[in-house]
C-alpha cells in the first residue's frame, strides 16, 4: 500500500508538468510544523539517484520514521534524538537528524494560475548521511492537519496576451521620481528592457513562477544572537578590503530567470576568494546549474539556500569554462561531460539566523563581514527596474502602460553604509543585469526597515578547499 502511494506521489508529480522551484506550492510555516512520518526507501545509492522522476522505483518501504518539527527549528524523532529544521520558502522543507538529512517539495496538483496544495504531503524527496554517502529517496505524511487548501491567481505577466507585449517604460514614472526630493533614488529608461517582452521582464526580475516573499510569523523573541554581536564598522564594502577586491565581475542573466543561479555562483566565487586570501579566484557556471539541479527550476527560479548551499555540497560546483552560460535551459544534464569537470564543494548552509524566518539585519552584518558576500532576496516593484543610483526604496509608483507583476528576485549583498547627507543605512547589493544597469551593476538600498522584504530571506555558504 505504502508503495503505491509513492508511486501515485511519483505520477502527481511529474504529471504536474513543473520543475520543482519555484512551484505553485503555497505552505506556511503553520501547514508543516508537527507531527511527521517518513517513509524512507532502500538506501545505499549514490547521489546519482533520482527521487523526482518515474525512472526511480523503491521495491519496497524499508522503514517508517516519525518525528515532529517544532518551534522555532528543532525536531525530535520517535527515539528522542534532537536535531533541526527549516521551511524552503514556502515550497518544501529540509531536516537534519541523527547524521541524516531530508529534502523535500511540498505537494501540489495545478499550475500557476490554479493550483491546489497539500502541505501535509510531500513529493518523493531526497535523503542521504551527512558526508553525502548513503542516498535514498522518501516521503513524507503529516499525522494531522488540513488536507489541501487552493489558491488561484488572475493575469500574471507570463500569460496571454499581455505577456508577448513589448516592455514599455512610463516616462510620467520615471519623472515623478527624479522631482521628488523625498525619494532617495533616481530613475532612468533602459533601451534593453524596451526590447525584451513583459515575459522577458519576469524572466529577469526572477522568473515566471515567483511569488511574493511572506517570511513566516514567528512570534519569536528578538534573538539572542543579535546580543552577543560583536562591534562592527561603520562601512563595509568586499570590493575594497585593505584595497583588495574579492567580488568577481557583474554578469548579465539575459531573459532567463536564472537569477538564483548568479546569486549563487557570485557568492561561492567571493567566499573561495576570501577563504584563500584571493589566491583562488573561479568564475562557476550557472549553465552547469540550469542543466543538472533537480533541486531548482531551471529558467523559471529556484532558491540559493538549494542552489549555493544543498545542490553544491552534494554535487559540487563547476567552472564556466566547463560549461559557459547560454542563456537557456538544456533538456538534459550531460553527465559526461560533467564527470571531467574539476568540482569545488561547499557546506555548512543556513538561512542566516539558522533558519527561514530567524533573519535580522545585525546578523546579516555579521555574517557579511566575518565570512563575505551572502545571496539575499527581495521584492522587486516596476519602479526598481529603472534604478540608475542612489538609495532604493519602493515609491509606490507604478507603470501605467504594463500591469508589471512583482517578481522574488536574488541577488548578491556586498557591502553596507550610511549615508551621512540623509542619515539612511543602506546594503550595497551586486544585480546580474549587466553592468550598464544601476551603479555599474550595482545598487543600494534602505538597510534596518526590511526594505521590500530584503532582510528576510539571506542564505550563506562555507567553501571547502
Amino acid at each position: 500500500m505504502v508503495s503505491s502511494l509513492l508511486a501515485l506521489s511519483l505520477f502527481l508529480f511529474v504529471g504536474a508538468g513543473l520543475s520543482v522551484a519555484d512551484t505553485p506550492v503555497s505552505c506556511m510555516y503553520e501547514d508543516i510544523r508537527g507531527k511527521w512520518v517518513f517513509y524512507v526507501g532502500n538506501g545505499g545509492y549514490d547521489n546519482n539517484i533520482n527521487c523526482s522522476t518515474m525512472g526511480y522505483e523503491v521495491s519496497k518501504i524499508l522503514f517508517q520514521y516519525k518525528l515532529e518539527l517544532k518551534y522555532p527549528n528543532i525536531v525530535i524523532d520517535e527515539f528522542n534524538n534532537e536535531g533541526t529544521w527549516t521551511m524552503i520558502y514556502d515550497e518544501g522543507f529540509e531536516v537534519t537528524i541523527h547524521n541524516r538529512k531530508f529534502f523535500a517539495f511540498s505537494k501540489f496538483t495545478g499550475n500557476m494560475f490554479n493550483s491546489t496544495s497539500f502541505c501535509n504531503e510531500t513529493f518523493p524527496g531526497w535523503s542521504h548521511d551527512v558526508f553525502g554517502r548513503d542516498w535514498a529517496c522518501y516521503y513524507g505524511n503529516k499525522m494531522a492537519g488540513d488536507a489541501a487548501k487552493s489558491s488561484e491567481s488572475g493575469e500574471l505577466a507570463g500569460s496571454q496576451p499581455v505577456g508577448e507585449r513589448l516592455y514599455r517604460s512610463d516616462p510620467s514614472m520615471i519623472e515623478k521620481i527624479n522631482s521628488d526630493s523625498s525619494i532617495l533614488w533616481w530613475a532612468a529608461p533602459y533601451e534593453k528592457f524596451e526590447k525584451m517582452t513583459v515575459n522577458d521582464m519576469k524572466s529577469i526580475t526572477g522568473g515566471h513562477n515567483t511569488k511574493k516573499l511572506r517570511p513566516p510569523k514567528l512570534n519569536k523573541q528578538p534573538n539572542t544572537n543579535d546580543n552577543n554581536i560583536p562591534d562592527l564598522p561603520d562601512n563595509w564594502d568586499w570590493r575594497n578590503v585593505s584595497g583588495v577586491n574579492y567580488v568577481t565581475p557583474v554578469r548579465n542573466q539575459a531573459v532567463c530567470g536564472s537569477c538564483y543561479a548568479f546569486s549563487s555562483v557570485g557568492m561561492c566565487e567571493s567566499r573561495l576568494a576570501i577563504a584563500t586570501g584571493n589566491q583562488v579566484k573561479v568564475i562557476f557556471s550557472p549553465q552547469d546549474i540550469l542543466d543538472c539541479s533537480s533541486y531548482s527550476q531551471a529558467c523559471d527560479g529556484g532558491f540559493p539556500y538549494l542552489v549555493a548551499g544543498k545542490y553544491a555540497e552534494d554535487f559540487g560546483l563547476v567552472e564556466e569554462k566547463c560549461n559557459p552560460y547560454q542563456e537557456f535551459e538544456r533538456e538534459t544534464c550531460d553527465k559526461v561531460a560533467r564527470q571531467n569537470c574539476t568540482k569545488y564543494y561547499f557546506t555548512g548552509y543556513q538561512y542566516i539566523g539558522g533558519y527561514f524566518g530567524g533573519c535580522t539585519e545585525q546578523l546579516m552584518r555579521e555574517a557579511l563581514v566575518k565570512h563575505g558576500p551572502m545571496s539575499v532576496a527581495f521584492q522587486v516593484y516596476d519602479d526598481f527596474v529603472h534604478y540608475k543610483g542612489g538609495i532604493y526604496h519602493h515609491t509606490g509608483l507604478s507603470n501605467r502602460f504594463i500591469p508589471f507583476e512583482w517578481s522574488n528576485h536574488a541577488v548578491l549583498l556586498v557591502g553596507y553604509g550610511r549615508d551621512e547627507k540623509t542619515k539612511t543605512n543602506y546594503w550595497i547589493i551586486k544585480n546580474s543585469w549587466g553592468e550598464e544597469w544601476g551603479e555599474k551593476g550595482y545598487f543600494r538600498i534602505k538597510r534596518g526597515t526590511d526594505e521590500c522584504a530584503v532582510e528576510s530571506l539571506a542564505s550563506q555558504t562555507f567553501p571547502i578547499f
